[in-house]
């Protein structure tokens, strides 16, 4: 069992975002926002605001209700480039210089981890 959320049109850059995924991905929900929570990067707040709304999203599901929310794992988060905004910045000599105010947008997977069935029964033999 999955959910998802996804957060468009952040305005900040991919580049800066995805370290903080990778920090993220894989871990268990409650240590992720734990650790989300003292980052000291504007995009922890953000990833942060999404994986809430994930877990959220999958909770109030007819079958997310019977889920303890402790077992929750994010199982994939990406993030990718949304429109660039371009603006002038004048220079010298009439002359001007693009900006590129760059977005991005996040997708935060979360659900339960699958069980291997495979190295269950191995184990108990």
């Amino acid at each position: 069992m999955k959910a998802r959320a996804v957060n468009k049109y952040i305005r900040q850059s991919a580049k800066k975002m995805k370290p903080v995924l990778d920090m993220v991905r894989g871990k268990q929900v409650n240590t992720a926002l734990n650790m989300l929570t003292f980052m000291p990067k504007k995009a922890a707040r953000l990833v942060e605001q999404t994986t809430r709304s994930a877990v959220s999203n999958l909770l109030n599901t007819d079958e997310g209700a019977k889920i303890n929310p402790d077992e929750l794992v994010i199982q994939e988060t990406y993030v990718n480039q949304g429109p660039v905004m371009k603006r002038i910045r004048p220079r010298s000599m009439g002359r001007a210089y693009l900006i590129r105010k760059r977005t991005c947008h996040l997708t935060v997977v979360v659900g339960i981890p699958a069980v291997d069935v495979e190295n269950d029964t191995k184990e108990k033999e």
